[in-house]
């Protein structure tokens, strides 16, 4: 036998020689291949799961067949007893190269799966999460060794991620010393951005989710969405309170510019409601309101204002002047939505004064800034917006 083997990883087609005996799931680190592992490798969380193209491929050099990979170990028996494995699937993270091997990574163990929405064609969407999850086991305290607990989490997300630079806030630190006690040093590490982290739960957790929302002038609706795999959970929509002081947006304005305190009144009406349309989703999707760490809210400038808490005013006559026409990213605790006590809401950027969040969030979605033929968008609710052009100018 061979000290070494030649391993081919499908689609991708990267390509590289390993000792035998060494982990597929560390050989596809090693060329960049991005298989999904939430766990670290330590076959739990399953989603490393890869399957063996058997057969002689001459173009590649490679005969390959699933006798090249080492047999069931005990890591791998107990997760198939306990969750199951299709036909043909192996743990990459637990499977040792024994041979030559031309590797399938499924897509839904690919990191950046392609998510095929379908409406009026076929688009693909790089799923790339801003909230990522991470098992770590953490180094237990020692007598002769005074570091504190987020320090040795800290290190555990290191030496296990190569994740550096962490920061956390007073919530986090509140949280981790139950959390780790509870998971017995083992816990789920939620991080934002690469660098900040923001929940942790005792044990292995394989999903956190988000909510993605439209406030309109009549309705508002919302999607659960689990932000590892990218699917829709759960949807409502629900009636916008705010009718009630008027039907459309101009006299929502006037109300609050002839009754002192009006603005307060809709900014908690629409708060409310999104915060009912949270805990429908998750109680459809049978999750627990706490795991909603993340949450897109778009909407026309005036709801815009209202959902944060500024005063439309300024919009109700020309030149309409925007509070702000960038992005916003803030603790949904500050929008009065119970959920995960530290969960960040991404609030998208209106574009003009009557040209808001929601036309923006259809710019994202159709994307005809990226189309070289002239494209129109129109967007008919209550009220209405038009978008025209293509890569050159919209």
């Amino acid at each position: 036998m061979a000290d070494d083997a030649l391993i081919v990883f499908m689609p991708s087609g990267r390509r590289g020689r390993f000792p035998v005996g060494t982990p597929v799931l560390q050989a596809a680190r090693r060329l960049g291949v991005d298989i999904d592992s939430v766990c670290g490798g330590r076959g739990i969380c399953g989603r490393c799961q890869v399957t063996v193209s058997e057969g002689e491929f001459a173009k590649l050099g490679v005969t390959s067949h699933s006798s090249h990979l080492s047999e069931f170990g005990a890591t791998e028996i107990r997760y198939a007893e306990r969750r199951g494995l299709k036909e043909g699937r192996r743990l990459s993270c637990s499977a040792a190269i024994l041979g030559d091997l031309v590797i399938d990574v499924p897509p839904d163990s690919q990191v950046h799966k392609q998510v095929v929405r379908k409406r009026a064609e076929m688009r693909a969407i790089e799923l790339d999460p801003v909230v990522r999850l991470h098992y770590v086991e953490v180094r237990e305290p020692d007598m002769h060794d005074p570091s504190g607990d987020l320090q040795r989490l800290e290190q555990a997300l290191e030496q296990q991620w190569n994740i550096t630079g962490l920061t956390s806030d007073l919530r986090v630190m509140q949280a981790l010393q139950k959390a780790l006690r509870q998971g017995e040093w083992k816990v789920t590490v939620a991080v934002h951005e690469g660098n900040r982290i923001i929940a942790l739960w005792p044990g292995f957790q394989d999903a956190a989710f988000g909510l993605a929302v439209d406030i309109g002038s009549t309705t508002i609706a919302a999607h659960l969405c689990n932000l590892s795999t990218g699917e829709v959970v759960a949807s409502a929509g629900t009636m916008n309170p705010q009718i009630r002081f008027g039907e459309d947006l101009m006299s929502r304005v006037s109300y609050v510019m002839m009754n002192p305190g009006g603005e307060k009144e809709m900014t908690a009406v629409v708060r409310a409601a999104v915060q009912g349309l949270a805990e429908e989703t998750a109680r459809q999707a049978g999750v627990d309101i706490n795991n909603l760490i993340e949450v897109t809210l778009v909407g026309n400038p005036i709801m815009h204002h209202l959902m944060l808490g500024i005063d439309p005013t300024e919009l109700g006559g020309a030149p309409f002047a925007l509070a702000t026409d960038g992005p916003i990213t803030l603790w949904t605790s500050e929008l009065d939505l119970k959920l995960h006590p530290n969960a960040r809401a991404y609030v998208l950027p209106c574009i003009a004064g009557h040209v808001g969040a929601d036309t923006a969030g259809v710019i994202l979605s159709e994307s005809p800034h990226t189309s070289e033929e002239m494209t129109l968008v129109v967007d008919v609710g209550t009220n209405a917006e038009i978008v025209l052009g293509n890569k050159k100018k919209l």
